[in-house]
């Protein structure tokens, strides 16, 4: 992965990050409630993707808070 990916929310504010993290996180717990409820998923991979968004995010929120440019 490069910085392609991460370049639009490092501009974002940290309010805006914690907006996002809040909508992925739900995202997950519904996809993952629709697995354990016994529905096959449409796309299995968009739990693995929405976890790596919500790790990207939780990076850019910690150099931000630590103060780290990158």
């Amino acid at each position: 992965m490069g910085r392609k990916k991460l370049v639009p929310l490092r501009d974002n504010s940290a309010e805006e990050l914690g907006g996002k993290l809040v909508g992925l996180r739900n995202e997950l717990s519904k996809e993952r409630a629709q697995i354990s409820s016994g529905t096959r998923a449409e796309k299995p991979s968009k739990i693995r993707n929405t976890r790596r968004q919500i790790a990207r995010i939780l990076t850019i929120m910690n150099e931000k808070k630590t103060g780290v440019k990158k």
